[in-house]
């Protein structure tokens, strides 16, 4: 089982440092292999991409990623941009289906910036579509505009598109993750402003005919965003483009207490798939020793489950990092009165020793 471990830029080093010290624990045969990506690859070979790297990705099972980004890049042509490796790299390895779980942990009910009583047992999973939308449709640039309400300004323009088959398949990976949960599924949309998503709610509407196990509501992406704040609990698995997607993944992640517990999946159709935290390369705290790993340690779990196959190694690393968090310890995204304060390296101490 081969793992590509790119680490990336920030806090990435650091947290990606502590899932591979969990995952040598485990006494898995497993083989890792480090390459740069990112800004960190950008220095050292003039591309957030480098082949080689892409090439091991390719190579590899499973990729373990940490994040990439930096202020100081900012000013890069955007092909050069960190961001653009994680966007190379979906597409290249085909990966369409991002699986972002949203669970409230018993022992941070209080940290969520909800009442206690709404977000108590929360566990929702998000998937969302990751190859198609406003990210990757053409065509898009700038160019002087021809009408509109100014004829002749300069303008930037996107291009949001949706074919039959992209949508198809990931209705089919929300259903089929539905039938292992509670059975209910959410599609969010724009159908009453986008034709774009008028297609996609009537696409969807018609792969559901083939579950008909699976309760299907459709809701449209502003009503779901005020749903989640209000009622989190009332959903199950909701599935979404690729813009919405991002941004109802981050707003669900601040309710369970902090993004830096969150981890996320992308796979493709072979299960090959990319793991990674939801939050980003936070270089305003790289190298303090403080950044929350957790979210790369349980991207490593969902790593072991859904591309190794390794189902009782994940249900080990998930059973310490509730066990951690059952004794309190806390980095200090999550720490609160009465909890105890510690560092990444810390952090990882403990989800070892739990796991013995």
């Amino acid at each position: 089982m081969k793992i590509a471990v790119l680490p990336g830029d920030g806090i990435g080093t650091e947290i990606v440092a502590e899932a591979v010290r969990v995952l040598d624990a485990l006494d898995l045969t497993l083989e890792m292999e480090t390459a740069l990506v990112g800004g960190a690859a950008y220095e050292a070979h003039g591309h957030p991409l480098p082949e080689a790297t892409l090439k091991l990705a390719k190579e590899a099972d499973a990729v373990l990623f940490g994040a990439v980004g930096d202020w100081k890049y900012d000013k890069l042509d955007r092909p050069l941009r960190p961001e653009q490796a994680i966007l190379g790299l979906r597409k290249n390895l085909g990966l369409f289906a991002n699986f972002r779980p949203a669970i409230c942990y018993e022992q941070l009910t209080h940290a969520s910036s909800l009442k206690p009583e709404l977000v108590a047992g929360l566990d929702i999973l998000i998937i969302r579509e990751l190859t198609g939308d406003i990210y990757f449709g053409q065509p898009r640039g700038k160019r002087v505009a021809t009408d509109g309400h100014f004829p002749g300004a300069d303008e930037a323009f996107d291009t949001m598109r949706y074919s039959r088959p992209e949508i198809e398949r990931i209705a089919r990976v929300a259903f089929e993750a539905a039938r292992k949960r509670n059975k209910r599924v959410t599609s969010v949309d724009k159908a009453n402003v986008l034709e774009t998503f008028q297609f996609w709610k009537d696409v969807v509407t018609e792969v559901h005919k083939d579950y008909p196990d699976i309760e299907l509501e459709h809701m449209y992406v502003d009503n779901a965003a005020m749903q989640l704040v209000k009622k989190p609990k009332a959903f199950d698995v909701i599935v979404t483009g690729n813009m919405f997607g991002d941004i109802l993944s981050d707003e669900a992640s601040m309710l369970t207490g902090s993004i830096g517990m969150l981890p996320s999946a992308s796979l493709n159709d072979s299960n090959q798939g990319l793991y990674e935290p939801s939050h980003g390369s936070a270089p305003d705290i790289a190298g303090k020793g403080v950044a929350n790993p957790l979210a790369t340690i349980l991207s490593a779990a969902m790593m072991l489950r859904f591309s190794l196959n390794q189902e009782e190694a994940a249900q080990r690393i998930e059973a310490a990092v509730k066990a951690v968090l059952a004794q309190g310890l806390r980095t200090p995204d999550i720490w609160s009165e009465g909890t105890t304060k510690v560092g990444t390296r810390e952090m990882g101490d403990a989800v070892l020793k739990a796991l013995t």
